[in-house]
Formats: C-alpha cells, sequence, structure tokens
C-alpha cells in the first residue's frame, strides 16, 4: 500500500495513515466488528485485554484469507468511553506495522453487551 499524508493537512494524532492506496488487482478481505471475547466466551474486564483479543480474532480471519496483519489498511475502532482510549491504542500498536493503516476510533454509548468496551473491525488488502 502506498501510504497518503498531504503536507497539505495536519498530520495524524497517532499511529495511522490518513489514507492509503492499493495497487491495481489487490485483492481485499473484510473483517466485520470483532469484541474481546476468548473462544471459552470469558470477557476480560481490562479494555487492552479486550483489545488484544479483537486484533487476534481479526489476525485469524485474515489467516483464513491467506493475509496477515501487515497486510491492513483499514482500522475502524469503537470505545465505550473516552478513559478506554489509552489501553485501546497500547494494544492497537502491538499488532499494527508500519507502515499504520487508515483508522478511525470513535467513543460510541455502547456495544452488543455491557461487558464490552471495544469493538474492531478492519479491512485488509494484499496485491496479486
Amino acid at each position: 500500500m502506498r501510504v497518503l499524508t498531504p503536507a497539505s493537512i495536519h498530520p495524524p494524532f497517532a499511529r495511522y495513515s490518513h489514507g492509503v492506496e492499493l495497487p491495481q488487482g489487490s485483492r481485499v478481505a473484510f473483517c466485520s466488528g470483532q469484541l474481546g471475547i476468548g473462544l471459552d466466551g470469558a470477557v476480560p474486564e481490562d479494555v487492552t485485554a479486550q483489545t488484544r483479543l479483537c486484533f487476534r480474532a481479526i489476525a485469524a480471519i485474515l489467516g483464513e484469507a491467506g493475509m496477515t496483519l501487515r497486510d491492513l489498511v483499514r482500522v475502524n475502532a469503537y470505545v465505550t468511553d473516552a478513559e478506554f482510549l489509552g489501553g485501546y491504542m497500547k494494544a492497537r500498536d502491538e499488532f499494527v506495522g508500519d507502515p499504520p493503516p487508515a483508522s478511525t476510533l470513535m467513543i460510541v454509548k455502547g456495544l452488543a453487551r455491557p461487558e464490552f468496551k471495544v469493538e474492531v473491525e478492519a479491512i485488509a488488502a494484499r496485491a496479486v
């Protein structure tokens, strides 16, 4: 992917790219929003632990497509409170490579169940 960061706009506030361009003919995979729940149904209390589960789930989905987290081009994340922003970003940075994908992070009123603090959806692409 080619990172799009025009000098004519404010630089990113964190580790993300303003935009990305994919090579013509790239394969694309879309991941639904993933929640911080383990295979056993356990939901950690900590937002950082929940975020790690989200990215591990996305990695597994991408693996089914023959891709990895290095192929991420876009990440959308939702947290239920501003106090969770730092924990989310800490865990995200453990999984997101360089260059970082385009990204949006929103604070929302709630998710599918009250114990969920974060949800992450992603788009990945790989040149063919």
